[in-house]
């Protein structure tokens, strides 16, 4: 756009020309050709003379902001000079200080490590102080009833077999009255968090109590029971206590839970499994507390009908879990899929180095490689000392056996000297032991470190 100055300075320049020639044709007395060159030779020096000077004004211009751009430049350049300085001097600080944190945690770093060895060697002393007890209480003769002592390390209600000779068909019409009398009870045993043995789960387990009050384990009766088609009805039961007790758990602490297992029957049965599935929609609100759980070769053999009514199930939310696993031919990918986030392996199985060459990965690398698809690892049938420590190796996070706590009976109105199922494991009380050098060594590092960082404080 042309500037209003630019239109004033041609309109003055157009003027002055044309006052040049008028004037020399008026005073001087030239004729109008000669009055009109005159002008126009007027009008082309002052256009001429008028671009040098802007040109030379525009050229000054440009020449200040240059310069000013120059020193802008020589500014910045101080600056970043001046800021590369202060980062090298602070680097070299980081440095210094990194070199003397390392040097003050050295020595706790070595303290630490030292005690790791005090206290492994301590749990191996006490299994083996352990077997030790064992061996020599196998060996002394068993003493009359009068002289049994008052603390016994058999399980809690122990429950009596069936005799061999006890037919098929028996024990089926024993099931069947048991079921129609409502003598189907509920055990508990619990799940321990590793190397801590805090409780965090249950797992319930169905016992059926005869006419004669003598009480039938699981193992005992499933066979009789799935040739009579009794399980899905005793799954139906033991399914409707299981949500009674994790209300109970739950009222007393909100982070606990609880397994219940299905048989592969009860997930072929249209009708039970309709009416457990309404059940549990029902209950869906403890669906992150309550574990179903399943045989490993019921998930293996799944028909088209068992394996929508899984689904089912893991669509609203519940979580599965596999045990009485045989082998280590685990899918984990595969597992994760169907909605599985539980595994339990036995410890003699997790422990045996002959079976580990036939499974797809050795076991000290089966928690983590479980734990990258969110399933959790549970070692369970632990009964030594010994297969605790083994197992701390192979960064198994859940422990279950008759080490930490047999199968109790659930509390009852008219039964009042039977635990409830959320109470601790009793603690197994033992002679006194003399404490072994290792385990000496382990208390005096513990006080020494305990010392030591009250004296010089958290690095």
């Amino acid at each position: 756009m042309v500037r209003i100055s630019t239109i004033f300075i041609a309109i003055s320049m157009v003027v002055i020309a044309a006052s040049l020639g008028v004037a020399t044709h008026y005073l001087i007395g030239l004729n109008g050709a000669e009055s009109a060159i005159v002008a126009l030779a007027a009008l082309t020096f002052l256009v001429l003379y008028n671009a040098v000077s802007m040109r030379l004004r525009d050229r000054t211009d440009v020449g200040g902001q240059i310069a000013d751009l120059s020193r802008g430049t020589a500014d910045l350049a101080r600056q970043v000079a001046e800021f590369g300085r202060r980062l090298a001097y602070a680097e070299s600080r980081l440095v210094g200080l990194d070199a003397d944190a390392r040097k003050r945690v050295e020595p706790l770093a070595a303290e630490i490590v030292e005690l790791g060895a005090l206290v492994r060697q301590l749990a191996v002393a006490v299994a083996a102080q352990d077997e030790a007890r064992e061996t020599a209480a196998s060996a002394i003769p068993a003493p009359d009833s009068a002289a049994v002592p008052a603390i016994s390390v058999a399980p809690a209600a122990p429950a009596a077999a069936p005799q061999p000779a006890v037919s098929a068909a028996r024990l089926a019409a024993t099931l069947t009255q048991a079921l129609e009398a409502n003598r189907v009870e509920l055990y508990v045993q619990p799940l321990v968090t590793l190397p801590q043995r805090k409780v965090r789960y249950y797992e319930a387990v169905a016992r059926v109590r005869d006419e004669a009050g003598t009480v039938i384990a699981a193992a005992d009766f499933i066979d009789a029971a799935d040739q009579a088609g009794l399980m899905p009805r005793i799954d139906h039961v033991v399914l409707f206590r299981c949500v009674q007790v994790l209300r109970r758990l739950m009222l007393k602490n909100k982070d606990i839970g609880l397994f219940c297992n299905i048989a592969a029957a009860t997930l072929s049965d249209p009708v039970i499994f309709a009416q457990c599935l309404e059940f549990l929609d029902a209950n869906r609100a403890l669906a992150p507390a309550l574990v179903l759980e399943f045989r490993q070769d019921t998930l293996r053999h799944l028909d088209p009908v068992e394996s929508e009514h899984l689904a089912a199930l893991v669509q609203r939310g519940y979580r599965l879990s596999v045990d009485h696993v045989a082998d280590l031919q685990i899918e984990p990918r595969e597992l994760a899929d169907r909605g599985v986030r539980f595994l339990k392996v036995p410890a003699k199985l997790l422990l045996d180095e002959r079976g580990a060459e036939a499974a797809n990965i050795h076991p000290a690398d089966l928690s983590d490689l479980l734990g990258r698809f969110g399933i959790d690892l549970v070692a369970e049938k632990i009964e030594g000392e010994r297969a605790v420590v083994d197992l701390l190796d192979y960064d198994v996070h859940y422990g279950q056996g008759f080490l930490f706590a047999p199968p109790r009976p659930l509390r009852q109105d008219n039964a009042t000297a039977a635990p409830p199922p959320d109470a601790p494991p009793e603690p197994r009380r033992e002679a006194a032991t003399p404490v072994s050098e290792p385990a000496a060594r382990g208390a005096i590092a513990l006080a020494a470190l305990a010392r030591r960082t009250a004296t010089t404080g958290p690095v």
